[in-house]
Parts: C-alpha cells; sequence; structure tokens
C-alpha cells in the first residue's frame, strides 16, 4: 500500500497527549495517528477494505 504524506498541524497539548497514547500502545506517533484515522473512519461506517472497494 502507498501512503500519501501531509502536513498535520496539531495544537502541542493534543500532540503530547498522542505522543504518549503511542508510547502506551507501542506505536510510533504516526502509527498512532494512522490507528486513530482508520478507527474513526470505521466507527462512522465510512470505512472499506481495498478488495471489498474492488468488488464494486
Amino acid at each position: 500500500m502507498s501512503k500519501k504524506k501531509f502536513v498535520l498541524r496539531v495544537d502541542e497539548h493534543t500532540m503530547e497527549l498522542i505522543e504518549r497514547w503511542a508510547v502506551d500502545e507501542f506505536r510510533s506517533t504516526n502509527g498512532q495517528l494512522e490507528w486513530i484515522i482508520v478507527k474513526a473512519l470505521k466507527d462512522a461506517k465510512r470505512w472499506k477494505n481495498k478488495s471489498n472497494k474492488e468488488a464494486e
């Protein structure tokens, strides 16, 4: 899977919380942000696996 780069502006306090959460979960900060985004998409029922998308 290719990944697209982008700039994300987050206030310092929020970033510190994300970094601590990532350490607790044994993830990188980037990995934690990806996990949060995917979880939010799934919770909103907007996530489709690539194999499901190809079947449409």
